[in-house]
């Protein structure tokens, strides 16, 4: 009976590392790694498309084409924002998405603070597609009004790091790079 019991424990403690690998991401900046934990049960289909993204290479080589001290990192833009394909166009960066249709908004009561990792759009709500922010700080007032779908867990401080845009557009003129977004192994 003692193994029986043993065996359990051991088979949920595998269950629970696989669960938390799925939804832990890793992204490679210049600076260094930064761990990702996603919310799938929170929003599961901004979740579901970053992890396609990401998985099939489509952030590696993206810039963050605007990035605002104090505010957020912006990146994510794979039609004009990837400095390894032949669309990129740095003064395009941020209008473009992916070929997939847009998403839905996942509203939720998880609030923009540090290290919150959200989804892009326009002014309308259901216009998220491929690109997302990380929060450098405090942001309210975008709680319940955009899609967060993680944060990060560990490596915030090579986000800090990211080099910072001019004025209140935050447009980067030489923008640092995805290098790689990955689940975790």
């Amino acid at each position: 009976m003692k193994i029986i019991f043993q065996i359990i424990i051991f088979l949920i403690f595998i269950n629970l590392n696989l669960y938390g690998k799925e939804n832990t991401m890793i992204l490679k900046l210049k600076y260094g790694e930064v761990e990702l934990e996603l919310y799938e049960d929170v929003a599961p289909n901004h979740v579901k498309r970053f992890k396609v993204l990401a998985t099939e290479g489509k952030y590696d080589g993206v810039v963050f084409h605007r990035v605002i001290d104090g505010f957020m990192a912006q990146t994510g833009d794979v039609k004009y924002g990837n400095s390894k394909n032949e669309n990129f166009n740095l003064q395009l960066a941020g209008t473009g998405g992916s070929d997939l249709p847009d998403l839905k908004a996942e509203f939720s009561d998880i609030s923009h603070g540090r290290g919150t990792l959200s989804a892009a759009r326009s002014s309308d709500p259901n216009s998220a597609n491929s690109q997302f922010f990380i929060c450098f700080d405090q942001a309210p007032h975008l709680d319940r009004q955009y899609s967060a779908f993680g944060k990060v867990v560990k490596g915030m401080e090579f986000i800090d790091m990211i080099k910072r845009g001019d004025g209140q557009s935050g447009q980067v003129k030489e923008p640092d790079i995805i290098i790689s977004i990955r689940q975790k192994k």
